[in-house]
Parts: C-alpha cells; sequence; structure tokens
C-alpha cells in the first residue's frame, strides 16, 4: 500500500499540470479579451451596430477584428465561444483541493491549536463556504447596490477581507490562502458559467429568432466581467502562495491577503487604463510597490504567544512514530534536516522553514512522514543538493520506515 503514495503525488503533479494549463488559457484569453475591448476605436465607416474596431497584427498576418455591444443584423455562420477554459480551471481546481487538502485534512488542512474540528466538519466548512460566498455574492450584483458597480465593489472587497480573516480563524494558513483563491475562483467562474454565458445565449436566441435583442443582458455580462478582470491577480498570487510560507504562515497573514486583493486592483488600472489609451498611470505601480513593502514588513512582526503547548502525535499519524525504526530516523532528521526546517534555521539565507514545514519534534516528523519520503526517502529533492551529505543508508531507513509504518497500519 505505501506504493499508493507515488500513484497519489504523481496523480497530484498530473492534476496541478493540468490546472496550470487551463488557467493559462483562461487568464490569457480574459486578458486578451479586455485588452481588445478597452483598445476598441469608434469609427465612421463601421457597420450599423458596431461599437468599435481594431487592427492587430500577429503570427505575420493581420486581423480586423469588429465589436458589436448587442449583436450584428445576422448571425456569423461559426461562432466562437470561450467558457471551457473557466469551467476546466474550477474544475481542475476543485481536483486539486480534494486531493491534497481533503485527502490530507489532518496535515494541510486543519490546525488543531486554531480549531480543533474533524476533518469531515473542515471539508463541510470548505464547500459551505464556496457555495454561500457565490450565493451572497450572486444576491448582492442583483440587489440595489449592484446597480454602482464601483459601490458593489467596494463591498464584495469588505467580504473577501473577512473571509481572509475567517479562513485563518478555522483552516492552517496555508489552507486559508488556498481556500481565499479557491473562494474568489469561484465566484469568477460561476460569474461565467451561470451570468455571461446565459445571457449570451438569450441574445443569440433572439437573433435566430428574428427578435431585437435587449441590451441589459450585454451590460449585467459586462458588470461580472469586470470583476473577473480585478479578481483576476489576486487568484494567482494565492494560488502560488502555498509555496511561500512568509505569506500563509505569519501573524498578520489575512492582512497581507486583504492588501494583495488592493495590489490586484492597482496592477490591472494599469494595464486596463494602458490599453484603452488613456495614458500610463505612474502611480499605480508607486502603491503597489508601497503596498509589497508593507506586506513583506508584516511577514516579520511576530506573534504574541501566551504560553508553549506541547506537541502531541495527532491519532492520523501515530503508526509513524510507534514504528521500531522511527528513532533512527529521527535522529537522521535532527542531523540532515532540521537547520533549515525548524522555528529558528540555523542554515545560512534561511529565515524561515520552508514551506513552513517544521520537523522538530515527534508530532511534527510523524505528521510529515509521506512528504519525507517521496523527498527524502524515494527520491533526492531533500535535502537540495543534499548539502549535508545525507547518506543512501540513511534514504532507505527513511524507505523502509514509512513503507513499514504504512504495512503494519494496514494489517492492525
Amino acid at each position: 500500500m505505501y506504493e499508493f503514495a507515488i500513484a497519489w503525488e504523481w496523480l497530484a503533479f498530473a492534476v496541478r499540470w493540468l490546472h496550470v494549463i487551463t488557467a493559462i488559457a483562461w487568464i490569457g484569453s480574459s486578458f486578451y479579451f479586455i485588452a481588445l475591448d478597452l483598445g476598441l476605436v469608434k469609427r465612421d465607416h463601421l457597420p450599423v451596430g458596431a461599437y468599435g474596431e481594431e487592427w492587430q497584427v500577429h503570427g505575420g498576418g493581420f486581423y480586423h477584428i469588429q465589436k458589436y455591444l448587442v449583436a450584428p443584423a445576422t448571425m456569423p455562420e461559426h461562432l466562437t465561444w470561450f467558457k471551457w477554459e473557466s469551467y476546466a480551471t474550477w474544475l481542475s481546481g476543485f481536483a486539486m483541493l480534494c486531493l491534497v487538502y481533503y485527502g490530507g485534512a489532518d496535515l494541510f488542512l486543519i490546525d488543531r491549536h486554531v480549531l480543533d474540528i474533524s476533518a469531515t466538519t473542515a471539508i463541510a466548512i470548505s464547500i459551505g463556504s464556496l457555495a454561500i460566498g457565490w450565493i451572497f455574492y450572486d444576491l448582492l450584483c442583483k440587489s440595489p447596490l449592484g446597480k454602482n458597480t464601483w459601490t458593489l465593489m467596494g463591498i464584495l472587497y469588505v467580504a473577501l477581507v473577512i473571509m481572509a480573516w475567517g479562513y485563518t480563524q478555522v483552516f492552517t494558513g496555508r489552507a486559508a490562502f488556498l481556500h481565499l483563491g479557491a473562494f474568489t475562483a469561484t465566484i469568477m467562474s460561476a460569474n461565467v458559467f451561470f451570468i455571461i454565458m446565459p445571457n449570451q445565449r438569450v441574445v443569440v436566441a433572439d437573433l435566430i429568432a428574428g427578435r431585437t435583442p435587449d441590451p441589459k443582458y450585454g451590460v449585467i455580462a459586462k458588470q461580472r466581467s469586470l470583476h473577473n478582470n480585478y479578481l483576476t491577480l489576486p487568484v494567482i498570487f494565492f494560488m502560488l502562495s502555498n509555496h511561500y510560507p512568509l505569506a500563509f504562515a505569519t501573524a498578520y497573514n489575512w492582512v497581507i491577503a486583504a492588501l494583495v486583493f488592493l495590489m490586484g486592483v492597482t496592477i490591472r488600472h494599469w494595464f486596463n487604463t494602458t490599453h484603452a489609451r488613456k495614458g500610463r498611470p505612474t502611480w499605480t505601480w508607486i502603491v503597489t510597490l508601497i503596498i509589497f513593502i508593507v506586506i513583506m514588513w508584516l511577514s516579520t512582526v511576530p506573534k504574541v504567544l501566551t504560553g508553549e503547548e506541547k506537541a502531541e502525535v495527532s491519532p492520523a499519524f501515530q503508526q509513524f512514530a510507534a514504528n521500531a525504526h522511527f528513532s533512527a530516523v529521527k535522529d537522521a532528521i535532527s542531523t540532515r534536516c532540521s537547520m533549515c526546517h525548524s522555528a529558528e534555521p540555523v542554515y545560512e539565507g534561511i529565515n524561515r522553514a520552508p514551506k513552513g514545514v517544521m520537523l522538530e519534534n515527534d508530532a511534527e516528523i510523524a505528521a510529515h512522514a509521506r512528504e519525507i519520503y517521496i523527498q527524502a526517502g524515494r527520491s533526492h529533492a531533500m535535502p537540495p543538493g543534499n548539502i549535508t551529505d545525507m547518506t543512501n543508508d540513511e534514504r532507505k531507513l527513511v524507505a523502509a520506515w514509512f513503507e513499514s509504518s504504512v504495512s503494519e497500519g494496514k494489517t492492525e
């Protein structure tokens, strides 16, 4: 059964690869159409109903593009829809959430020092928050407040800050950031699935039936598309954040998350203004830099501890701590790994434990058994460049420890 860990690791890699590919496709098309939309030029010779046009050059050829705010007089023979990029990104992202955080809830999702809950409860909170978040957002957009785009975005920002704080009160810091990204991405993808695409289908159906489409459908879809535009960059940040504990595993991680949303706005504002040929607002980069410096400072502010709790091995990982090889493995890890994976790393240039993983006591070593097995037992990924001269015998010991622990756990 220990080979399951290898298969699971490759499955997670494959799903992550798929997620990155689909995200590139979705974000790429989104950025392109935002830039295209903002760069349209109105000219006298445009066909009836056309809002603007743009000439582009790429791949050795020229493209002449025209946009109709409602629809052309007749339906074209072939119409390309952009929707599966969004759907596939969300589906692959949720699959990753299931594989990494639901499948490894005791390690990656739950921090019993934050909130002592069961894996089932944590997963229910996770799924429920994504669904409720979309419902709240959608009702807000459809309310009278939704008529003012900027007021609506202000309220949405406050809601996102509240969610950032709330997630850090329930999950691990890493899971909190990941969920904030998933929460935001769910809103974005649901905008495409429930609002933008259905509205476009109504317009197409009216054209086919010979009716004049109602312009309100385009206005509503445009508003949701604008929200997606400004939320994209923060989502990317949160999806990458699990590699950077200075972002998710610090005292004021939820404040950092709140500031990341502001950086997403300032960066996108520069691009949107530039694409619209309204100048280059360099002040946005100055503000972005200031916010980023504040984020870096916040990541160094220590938590004020009221006391130190004894680290106990979770029941889910007892089999690894009880194994006959554990004592020898612990000695090897203390010698080869703890110089970096500790609360106060002593290796030059390492200020925080990589990925926030600490291996200083029985509980921490047992909890990260699978990662140690993959990184140092079945591969030579750790220590990086084998800087601590971990021997082949020590790697075999790590592999034997994990594999025998899993085998013994299955026979009990």
